[in-house]
């Protein structure tokens, strides 16, 4: 009579596991610099929504491309927003895919990994290998990064008239902590 019981029991705590492997973003920014010839350009946000489940490796991130700020003026976000990034149309950027190395999420360290997977914006998705280290300590995890992205790679043009104002590839960099949802 009691061993159904402990297969509950066993059930419900692999089950609980299961879901404590599952991490979201609780706080985080994205940063962009444009370093044109004769413009600095940077912006930031911090409305990053995100997953990563550690049991697959698997994960998902996007921001909402109206949520940046930061440029130099407000016609500057004007434009970045309507003339570049067409906002309309391609509300979001996301990135999705699986952490190729293993991370044991339960042991402190640090995890220089790889992220392969979808990097989706303008509308244009390419697949991308992307450097990230993962901190874990504490039962807090962190993720950071920083890669380029070539505009030309996400069908974003650059009017000749700006071109020296307007980096070809825009520097990024990834910061987030997770906890589970």
């Amino acid at each position: 009579m009691k061993l159904p019981g402990i297969l509950i029991t066993i059930v419900l705590l692999g089950s609980n596991l299961f879901a404590q492997s599952k991490f979201a973003v609780e706080k985080g920014q994205i940063d962009f610099v444009s370093r044109a010839e004769l413009e600095l350009i940077k912006a930031y946000s911090s409305n990053i929504r995100g997953i990563v489940d550690f049991s697959t490796n698997q994960f998902a991130f996007s921001v909402d491309i109206k949520t940046f700020q930061g440029f130099n003026s407000s016609l500057q976000r004007e434009h970045f927003m309507e003339n570049y990034m067409e906002i309309e149309k391609y509300p979001r950027a996301d990135f999705s895919g699986k952490i190729i190395e293993p991370v044991d999420y339960q042991t402190d360290g640090i995890y220089e990994v790889r992220a392969k997977g979808d990097l989706n914006i303008h509308g244009q998705k390419q697949i991308r290998i992307i450097k990230a280290r993962i901190t874990v300590k504490n039962g807090m995890i962190n993720i950071d990064s920083d890669f380029v992205v070539p505009l030309a790679d996400h069908n974003i043009s650059i009017p000749k008239i700006v071109n020296q104002k307007i980096a070809t590839e825009i520097e990024v960099s990834f910061k987030a902590s997770l906890s589970h949802p």
